[in-house]
C-alpha cells in the first residue's frame, strides 16, 4: 500500500479496519512518511499498540493462579470475594465465579480500581460469559449476631456452595477462610492478581451498590445511593439527626464525637 498518495483522513479510515498485527506491518511506512501529520498519527497508533500489549500482558498474568490450580489437577476453579465489610449499614455481599479460559473481559481489575460505568459493563459481560456464578448477601442483623469477619467468611462460603455446577477448588481474596471446605488458596490482594477473584469482586460490588441504591428509596434521609452505607461525613450527620434505621449495623460504632 502506497500511503504517500493518500490523505490523512483516508489513512485513518483505512487503519480503523485493521487489527493490531496488521497495524504493526504498516507502522514503519507511516512513521517514515514525509508529512508530519502522518508521522504524528503513526506515533499515536504506536502508543496505542504498546498500551494494548501491556494490558494484554497484565490480564494474561491474572490467570497465573488459575493455571497453577489446573496444574495441580483441578478443573472447575472458582474465585470468590466479598464487598461491604466497612459500611455502617446494609449487607455484606460475596460472589463466586467460574470463568472459561476464552473469556473476554477487557480492563478487568479489582472492582475498587474501576469506574462505576466500567464495573457495570464488566458485570454484564461476566454473567454472560461465566460458566457459573453465585451472589450471596448476609444482612445487617446477621452481621450483628456473627461479627463482620465471620459474616464475610460465611458469605463467601455460601457463594461457593451456591454454584449450580459446583467447583473443585477455590481462589479467595485475602486471608484463609476456614468456612470454605473445598481445596482453596488465599491470595492477599487477590482481586488484582486473579481474574476469577476480580470477576467475583465486580459482581459483588455492583450487586451491593444496586441494592443500596434501592435502599435509598426506602430510607431517603440517609443518602444511601450516594455513599452506599460507608462512614462518610454525610452519613454520620444523618445518623446524628435521625438515628439508625432498620438496615444499620448496631454492632458498629454509629456515633463519633467529631461527626456530631
Amino acid at each position: 500500500m502506497n500511503f504517500t498518495q493518500m490523505k490523512l483522513v483516508d489513512i485513518k479510515n483505512y487503519t480503523q479496519k485493521m487489527d493490531n498485527a496488521q497495524l504493526l506491518t504498516i507502522l514503519p511506512d507511516l512513521l517514515n512518511d514525509n508529512r508530519l501529520s502522518v508521522q504524528n498519527f503513526a506515533k499515536t497508533l504506536l502508543r496505542q499498540q504498546i498500551k494494548a500489549e501491556k494490558e494484554a500482558a497484565r490480564i494474561a498474568q491474572m490467570w497465573q493462579y488459575e493455571q497453577q490450580m489446573q496444574q495441580a489437577g483441578y478443573q472447575r476453579i472458582c474465585g470468590t470475594d466479598e464487598v461491604g465489610r466497612g459500611p455502617l449499614a446494609g449487607p455484606v455481599v460475596a460472589a463466586a465465579v467460574i470463568l472459561p479460559p476464552t473469556v473476554d473481559l477487557p480492563k478487568i481489575n479489582d472492582s475498587k480500581k474501576l469506574s462505576e460505568t466500567l464495573r457495570e459493563e464488566l458485570y454484564q459481560k461476566i454473567i454472560e460469559q461465566a460458566l457459573d456464578y453465585a451472589i450471596v448477601e448476609i444482612d445487617n442483623e446477621q452481621i450483628d449476631r456473627l461479627n463482620i469477619l465471620q459474616a464475610s467468611r460465611l458469605a463467601m462460603a455460601r457463594a461457593v456452595d451456591n454454584l449450580q455446577t459446583g467447583a473443585d477448588a477455590v481462589l479467595l481474596d485475602g486471608l484463609d477462610n476456614p468456612q470454605i471446605t473445598l481445596p482453596h488458596l488465599a491470595i492477599v490482594g487477590g482481586d488484582q492478581k486473579s481474574i476469577s477473584i476480580a470477576a467475583a469482586s465486580i459482581l459483588a460490588k455492583v450487586y451491593r451498590d444496586r441494592l443500596m441504591t434501592e435502599m435509598d428509596q426506602q430510607y431517603p434521609k440517609y443518602q444511601f445511593a450516594k455513599h452506599k452505607g460507608y462512614p462518610t461525613a454525610e452519613h454520620y450527620q444523618a445518623l446524628a439527626t435521625y438515628g439508625p434505621c432498620a438496615i444499620h449495623r448496631r454492632s458498629f460504632n454509629l456515633k463519633t464525637e467529631n461527626k456530631q
